[in-house]
């Protein structure tokens, strides 16, 4: 015996892996496209994984599909498209796809402390060749369980599995999961309840139907539930909707149960003609409670406005404080006292503009480059004078980064620019500043490069009296946690080099406020 784990990351998909299959057809493959997109809705309703093989060569089958269940916990923690198999590994799954027969038996695994059983059951072309196969998966005691439930809810469950491996579920894929707070109703062909499991009931009573479901007609106690069956029988598949009754919100979703077996009495049986259209034999109804999920996703949207509410005031309040230093600014006779105060503004900006970025959306992360790009303008705009010939030049990939450490970077940025038009074209009035964006798996680079004199005689970062310096220095150091760079070149390189935060996994400005 051996225990299943892993995680649930695959790149791989079934058009990774059934071109490989030897012996299939362009239609082969078509087909075992719509048996895929119906295997989701069946594993949960199955509460099973679902396999689906075929053959790779004589000697391995391969996995060229997997669903699984979102109502128990899956046997597979991990994908496993792309996962080959010998004969001695999966002999029933062999048995189903050289024989075109069902198989069941005990796969010789463990799950949840129990053994799993196998049942496949082949896919056959038109041609009556089997194609693949669809092996369900679940773990002894849950079969135990299904074994218990009531028979018309058992012999819908084989008639989804039909349907599966015929591909007339292929619609299905646009149903919302079906999980283990879910309750399901089986419907005969006169759209009377034939089954209610215990959650279904529970859900109904919610609604104040108290009495028993199992023999009423749906439209005695549902006119909803009845109209949205009618839609399904209508589009031949299903039909799903969301419905807001006294307060509490639903999901129900309707699925058909069809057969392509006629009448014992039929006269088409009697002639000996196959009959090949699918017959209606019952609806499967399954309602989900949405109410909590519904009024969480409510509160996230108002607290999400409040919070961009909050970013934009303060936006608007740094943009007051900028320009009451500039006014400051105009007043002052000491040019020391001008160049202060414009580099404060400046400062005070560039967080402003992180603030606008908030403000636009619920930004967990911004983007680097476009944060940048704002900085550049506003420079342009706020610092350099119409006599000096600057060019500011933008490089590199979009880069995202939390909230807090793009407003780090924005300080930063801000700063090195600032240094470089104060000191690197005192002797020339025009000059390119380049700030070059990169990233290496977690690490991030920001480089500010300029082609002005450079960086004079005996100059250290650590005796520098420059505030800007001194400012990106501890950012760098001690916000970022990173390193900070000057060379000397053909001008000036200043490089910051850091590790980005995981995306989405700290506290960031738009939940500080």
């Amino acid at each position: 015996m051996k225990f299943i784990s892993g995680s649930l990351d695959s790149e791989l998909t079934m058009d990774d892996v059934v071109y490989q299959c030897e012996g299939l057809s362009a239609d082969d493959i078509k087909l075992l496209r719509r048996v895929e997109k119906g295997m989701a809705i069946v594993a949960d309703i199955s509460r099973s994984d679902v396999l689906l093989y075929s053959l790779l060569d004589p000697k391995h089958a391969v996995v060229i599909a997997h669903a699984a269940p979102h109502s128990i916990h899956p046997i597979y923690l991990h994908q496993m498209v792309g996962n080959r198999v010998t004969q001695q590994e999966e002999p029933f799954v062999f048995h189903s796809l050289l024989k075109g027969r069902q198989a069941r038996g005990d796969l010789g695994l463990i799950a949840d402390r129990a053994p799993i059983v196998q049942e496949v059951i082949p896919i056959h072309n038109e041609q009556e060749r089997a194609i693949g196969t669809l092996s369900f998966e679940t773990n002894m005691l849950e079969q135990e369980r299904h074994r218990r439930r009531s028979k018309a809810f058992q012999t819908a469950v084989r008639q989804l599995w039909e349907m599966l491996r015929r591909g007339e579920l292929s619609r299905a894929v646009s149903l919302s999961p079906f999980d283990e707070h879910d309750g399901i109703l089986v419907l005969d062909v006169q759209q009377r309840v034939t089954y209610a499991s215990g959650t279904a009931i529970g859900l109904y009573r919610r609604l104040g139907r108290l009495e028993n479901l199992v023999g009423r007609r749906l439209s005695s106690f549902s006119s909803i539930d009845n109209e949205l069956v009618g839609k399904a029988i209508e589009d031949g598949c299903c039909a799903e909707q969301e419905t807001q009754e006294q307060d509490r919100v639903w999901v129900r979703k309707s699925l058909v149960l069809l057969s392509h077996e006629s009448h014992p009495f039929s006269i088409r049986r009697t002639l000996g003609v196959v009959d090949r259209e699918p017959r209606l034999i019952g609806v499967l109804l399954m309602v989900h409670d949405a109410t909590r999920v519904r009024r969480r996703e409510q509160e996230l949207k108002v607290k999400s406005a409040i919070i961009q509410e909050i970013h934009h005031r303060v936006k608007n309040n740094l943009q007051v404080i900028a320009a009451l230093l500039r006014i400051q600014s105009r007043r002052s006779a000491h040019q020391e006292t001008q160049q202060a105060l414009q580099e404060a503004v400046q400062r005070i900006l560039s967080v402003a503009v992180v603030h606008e970025f908030l403000s636009e959306a619920d930004a967990r992360i911004i983007n680097v480059r476009e944060l940048t790009q704002r900085i550049i303008t506003q420079t342009q705009q706020g610092i350099l004078s119409p006599d000096q010939h600057i060019r500011l030049r933008l490089e590199g990939p979009s880069l995202y980064l939390p909230a807090q450490q793009a407003t780090t970077c924005a300080l930063i940025v801000n700063e090195l620019i600032q240094n470089a038009v104060e000191h690197a074209f005192v002797e020339t009035s025009q000059g390119t500043i380049t700030i070059r964006l990169a990233e290496d798996d977690e690490a991030v680079q920001i480089s500010i490069i300029d082609d002005g004199r450079g960086l004079p005689e005996g100059f250290a970062i650590e005796r520098t009296e420059s505030l800007g310096l001194q400012i990106v220095r501890t950012l760098v150091q001690d916000d970022l946690k990173g390193e900070f760079q000057l060379q000397n070149g053909e001008g000036t390189k200043a490089t910051i080099r850091f590790l980005r935060q995981p995306l989405g996994g700290e506290t960031n400005w738009s939940e500080q406020g």
